[in-house]
């Protein structure tokens, strides 16, 4: 780009940065904070003024370019421009978001005389808009000699944040499948910099172990995690656990169970009260110490729980070995588990694989109650997630501590409170829903209704459905598309499709495949559909009378 903005011009390259996104995820989720972004990588887009450059480098990041002679628009007009476009609220429903950028400025050739040199200069100006607050504007400027000294993340800032207090601990609660009451919290480290911010575990940790600190650190978190326990414990608060990642540099380490017995003498807490998450790296060494560690701790009665399971390619040999008492689910398997048969499947083969092991399941960043309603039908022993809270200071999370319980609403209408014949009705004409609804509601059904496969698999994941009636033709799936994914997810269902047009193959196929139980047309005849669904109705009842095991029970 530099060789192609022609003579007396210059090059201005702006490096943009969302303000607050930290606050958004920790307070309304990934969900949310993904939304955000789409919607600010549009707003930005429709910004940009003619024959500009934009560019996304970051989940949260931005560059863009202007090209200009003296007496034309400029950076500092264009980071006007951008910075204007966001006075009005980002709209994110159901929440009205302020979004601010940080915008960092360098110049082509004033400040660099390369493509490099340029975006290492505009993100140096961007750092330092970020440290001058909210919405901050920097133009590019050298930095002093001794600035690399004051990288936040150099080695023994970590030993300075110790001492300092600005390694804190964040708790996120866990919560039962069987009436939501809280019954652990998992600590979470933050770096609270006085020049980047509120830093998690994943921007601070790689670079602790980088510096050969990971075990200091590993001591503090656990140490400090018993402290806040005692402290729960003198105000009452005796039912918790708390789940502490213990770092693989301290595991390995022979004298691993004495340093932490002695914590737990020192602190005045049983040891039957900690939680800790080992990582499947640390598994996967087959270390000299990492057997007799393990089995000390848990001789002492703390509880041993694999962290983020599947992220990092354990064997199952290995998961077979060791002596763990809980197994978790990472997020990243929940994306599409109420709509993708290969997720739910694979989430069904987790939860029963931990079970047959003697192990207790915790699904981690559980964001939605359909993903929540999901879990419980599959057995799924806790969960933890924004759902229910997100990461809070010890300070805030004592109020949700005293409740215990929480969306008790949501737990109080679980399958087995629901009437036995549910019915979901899908099909994307709001006059057939109606028509649908007036027709069978005298029959006492529990009416679902969706007018989008969407809403139709989210329906599916929060009630225990017997019976769908799906439309054949819709924008997003076909009816026997759908039906096929459900068949595959909830296969004690019954399902019915209607259909407008008469297509012999797709009707012989589905039936064919088990897809549809019966392929009727429209318009219907009124006592025809009823009398089909009553059938439908009667076969679920059957199979479920005759209590055959799925393939994922217990």
């Amino acid at each position: 780009m530099i060789a192609s903005i022609g003579p007396q011009r210059k090059l201005a390259l702006l490096h943009i940065d969302l303000d607050g996104v930290g606050s958004i995820n920790a307070t309304l989720g990934e969900n949310i904070v993904e939304r955000v972004l789409a919607v600010t990588a549009q707003r930005l887009q429709q910004a940009m003024p003619p024959g500009t450059w934009l560019w996304q480098l970051a989940s949260e990041e931005f560059l863009a370019a202007i090209a200009y002679r003296d007496g034309e628009p400029d950076g500092e007009q264009l980071a006007e421009c951008l910075r204007e476009a966001f006075e009005p609220p980002v709209q994110v429903a159901p929440y009205s978001l302020d979004i601010t950028l940080a915008i960092g400025l360098a110049v082509y050739p004033d400040h660099a005389h390369d493509a490099a040199s340029l975006l290492a200069a505009a993100e140096q100006a961007m750092r330092r808009a970020k440290r001058a607050g909210p919405g901050g504007f920097s133009q590019f400027a050298p930095e002093p000699q001794h600035a690399a000294a004051t990288d936040p993340l150099q080695g023994h800032r970590f030993v300075d944040a110790i001492a300092r207090s600005e390694f804190r601990l964040y708790y996120q609660p866990t919560v039962s499948a069987q009436d939501g009451s809280i019954v652990s919290c998992s600590a979470l480290l933050r770096w609270h910099n006085t020049q980047e911010g509120v830093l998690r575990a994943s921007r601070v940790l790689p670079a602790v172990e980088r510096a050969g600190l990971s075990a200091p650190v590993g001591l503090w978190t656990i140490e400090t995690a018993m402290r806040q326990m005692r402290r729960w414990r003198e105000q009452g608060i005796d039912y918790l656990t708390a789940a502490v990642p213990l770092d693989m540099a301290l595991l390995t380490r022979r004298e691993c169970p004495d340093l932490i017995g002695e914590l737990f003498h020192r602190n005045e807490v049983p040891a039957s009260a900690f939680e800790f998450e080992i990582s499947e790296a640390a598994l996967a060494m087959e270390a000299l110490h990492l057997a007799g560690n393990l089995a000390a701790l848990r001789a002492m009665g703390a509880t041993l729980a694999l962290a983020d399971f599947g992220m990092r390619g354990l064997s199952l040999v290995s998961l077979a070995r060791h002596p763990l008492d809980r197994l978790k689910i990472d997020r990243s398997f929940l994306r599409e588990v109420i709509r993708s048969p290969r997720s739910a499947a694979l989430v069904r083969a987790i939860i029963a694989m931990g079970h047959k092991l003697g192990m207790t399941v915790v699904a981690k960043g559980v964001e939605t109650e359909a993903e929540l309603g999901f879990l419980r039908r599959h057995h799924c022993d806790f969960f933890q997630g924004y759902l229910f809270s997100p990461p809070l200071p010890d300070t805030d999370i004592d109020e949700l501590l005293r409740r215990r319980f929480l969306l008790p609403q949501v737990f109080q209408t679980g399958a087995d409170q629901q009437p036995t014949r549910t019915l979901l009705l899908l099909d994307d004409e709001e006059n057939v829903l109606r028509s649908l609804v007036r027709l069978l509601r005298r029959d006492g059904y529990r009416l679902l209704t969706a007018s989008s496969v969407n809403e139709a698999f989210d329906l599916l994941a929060r009630n225990d459905v017997q019976v769908i009636v799906s439309d054949q033709r819709m924008p997003d799936m076909s009816g026997t598309e759908f039906l096929g994914r459900v068949r595959d997810m909830y296969p004690d269902t019954i399902r019915l499709a209607l259909s407008g047009y008469t297509d012999v193959n797709t009707i012989s196929e589905a039936v064919n495949q088990g897809a549809v139980f019966r392929f009727l047309l429209k318009p219907w005849d009124d006592a025809e559909l009823r009398g089909h669904i009553r059938a439908a109705f009667r076969l679920a009842e059957q199979r479920r009378a005759q209590v055959i095991p799925s393939e994922d029970a217990e």
